[in-house]
């Protein structure tokens, strides 16, 4: 059962659409603590900053994505993972350190040059995607 006392780790993120890129992100985060909350921005339709105009994704084909990748590797949401529906953040700030720990995690190249706008465009291509 997922604990919301446990150390967790954040995932902040668009999602538009979750691919292989994030599921590799993913298992990182879960091994660190043993569970994660995937929080959503709210960007359908909006802009989520500087060329992040494209988010045709809703709150609920963003969760869909989220678990049906996750379970294909055995995840289950409310156990390893939550996800939480936030704001547009488009900036994070902190005053001095407080137990928070922000980690940049490095992958090699078949995994950094995973594109969502690129898996944007195929699925429109395709006519999967308005």
């Amino acid at each position: 059962m997922f604990n919301w006392k446990k150390p967790t780790v954040q995932m902040l993120g668009r999602w538009q659409p979750w691919h292989d890129g994030h599921q590799a992100l993913f298992k990182r985060c879960i091994a660190k603590t043993g569970q994660v909350i995937i929080q959503v921005r709210d960007v359908e339709g909006a802009s989520g900053g500087d060329d992040q105009d494209d988010n045709p994704f809703n709150w609920d084909e963003v969760c869909k994505n989220i678990e049906e990748g996750l379970s294909k590797d055995g995840y289950k949401k409310g156990i390893e993972y939550e996800i939480m529906l936030v704001p547009n953040v488009v900036n994070i700030t902190y005053g001095r350190g407080v137990g928070y720990v922000f980690e940049e995690e490095v992958f090699e190249k078949s995994i950094t040059s995973i594109s969502a706008t690129k898996i944007r465009k195929e699925l429109r291509d395709k006519g999967e995607l308005d």
